[in-house]
């Protein structure tokens, strides 16, 4: 059912200090709706809303909806969300992000990042490139630009380029012009059941590109291979370290503060290219993945080598990909928003190619129990390269369930597979004492996790002081 946003419609956006709820509604805002959400805290994504004019409840009440004609749900909200409840009783249309998303983006250019992991820095990267190419695109990501201090961005020009989640199905309508696939992994399992079910769904999403349009999708990941099989139409292009990849990345050269590498163009009728001396100011090769996925959808639609190795050059970051935050005894302090074993191994395997003689000491908060329940295994063999864990508590993410094993045990597993150091801290004051007893010498601090662990390092960097 299409909708018809008019002026006297009052969108409420239930979670909107989620990182894409709240760059939905900046985006919808600015296109002219009237716009108000609620959350259950305060947070920085709150903070900008409430700076752009939009009023936030802090708690879920029935009475948040009194003048609401729309609500937009974040797929972390349950149904027996109270606002929730009361919109069905007041038969009001309520929406998921991504159905909504679809709507609003439905009459634009759409260059769609899609995966497991990378997103919200191919997003960024591809967001970059079209920067810099004076396309202005509107931009809306999972997550903070340090280019211009936001998540979202209404653009003058007809293009999108936007982070899809797939967390809840709802992706597949978005409608893409240009899509990217970087990865298929075991994440969501509690909406999609089987691993089956998820790929089938990007199936449907690659199937979806238009004949006009094209697909770049990573043949280095093995889910994606194996999706590839069962397209129906050959209307993508592949990238990768892979042999067969239309766009392999060789001469890869990694440094501590840049990663550098060519790239080989083989498309089917066309000259064999090359595009030499690409360099980005980040590390690991999950991260070149990412700006030749960029490069691909860049250079297909005309854009010139030079603006595309400026704009990924010139990229100046996300937050939360591992930033550094502060040094302390001449030992640096990463942020990085890891919280699936894979994301742990990519981050980790990237810092040991360029920090090859420190010590890795890695702060993880796992987030939620479903995941650590469902990955306890791959968890466990996800901290190889690291030299020390120090391991908090669970970010419950608002799940009360039993995790079905304790939690010790749990940490003896991470040190018997990973053949890891660990410490076992009950909150961030451990986590101070830890660090003034053990932080000194030739080492390197990341703290990882999609919860408070970010919060965690910014006040123990006042403490510190």
């Amino acid at each position: 059912m299409k909708i018809k946003l008019a002026k006297t419609e009052l969108i409420h956006f239930v979670g909107i200090g989620g990182i894409g709820m709240s760059g939905l509604a900046l985006i919808m805002k600015e296109l002219g709706f009237k716009i108000q959400g609620s959350d259950i805290s305060f947070n920085k994504n709150v903070e900008r809303l409430k700076k752009n004019k939009i009023n936030v409840f802090i708690g879920h009440k029935k009475q948040n909806i009194k003048k609401s004609t729309i609500l937009v749900m974040s797929s972390a909200i349950k149904k027996n969300n109270p606002e929730y409840l009361e919109a069905k009783k007041k038969k009001l249309p309520v929406y998921k992000r991504g159905e909504m998303l679809a709507h609003v983006v439905s009459l634009m250019r759409n260059v769609v990042v899609a995966g497991s992991h990378g997103k919200t820095t191919t997003t960024s990267l591809v967001s970059n490139i079209f920067s810099k190419a004076k396309i202005d695109p509107t931009i809306i990501n999972g997550g903070i630009l340090n280019s211009f201090g936001n998540s979202a961005k209404l653009g003058k020009s007809n293009w999108c380029i936007l982070e899809s989640d797939e967390s809840d199905g709802s992706f597949i309508n978005i409608p893409p012009t240009y899509s990217i696939i970087t990865n298929i992994d075991e994440e969501h399992m509690d909406f999609y059941k089987t691993m089956n079910n998820l790929k089938n769904k990007f199936i449907h999403f690659i199937e979806n590109t238009p004949s006009f349009g094209k697909s770049f999708i990573c043949v280095d990941d093995k889910n994606n291979r194996e999706v590839l099989k069962k397209v129906a139409n050959k209307n993508y292009s592949t990238y990768g370290i892979h042999k067969n990849s239309n766009f392999k990345i060789i001469n890869i050269s990694q440094k501590i503060n840049y990663s550098k590498f060519d790239v080989k163009i083989t498309l089917p009728g066309n000259l064999v290219k090359f595009i030499r001396n690409i360099q980005i100011p980040i590390i690991g090769l999950h991260n070149i993945r990412n700006a030749t996925a960029a490069l691909a959808v860049a250079s297909s639609i005309g854009i010139s080598n030079r603006i595309i190795k400026k704009g990924l050059k010139e990229f100046e970051g996300v937050q939360r990909r591992f930033t550094k935050l502060f040094s302390f005894q001449s030992v640096p302090f990463f942020d990085d928003y890891a919280h699936h074993p894979t994301e742990i191994k990519e981050v980790l395997n990237g810092v040991k190619k360029v920090y090859k003689n420190k010590e890795i000491i890695c702060v993880f908060q796992p987030h939620r129990i479903t995941r650590v329940k469902n990955l306890r295994k791959e968890f466990s063999l996800a901290f190889k390269k690291a030299n020390t864990v120090v391991l908090c508590p669970i970010y419950k993410a608002g799940e009360n369930i039993s995790l079905g094993f304790t939690y010790s045990n749990f940490a003896k597993e991470i040190i018997k597979n990973s053949n890891v150091k660990l410490i076992l801290i009950k909150n961030n004051l451990d986590l101070i004492k830890f660090t003034k007893q053990n932080i000194y010498g030739d080492k390197i601090v990341i703290g990882m996790g999609a919860g408070s662990i970010s919060n965690w390092l910014r006040e123990l960097q006042k403490l510190l002081k």
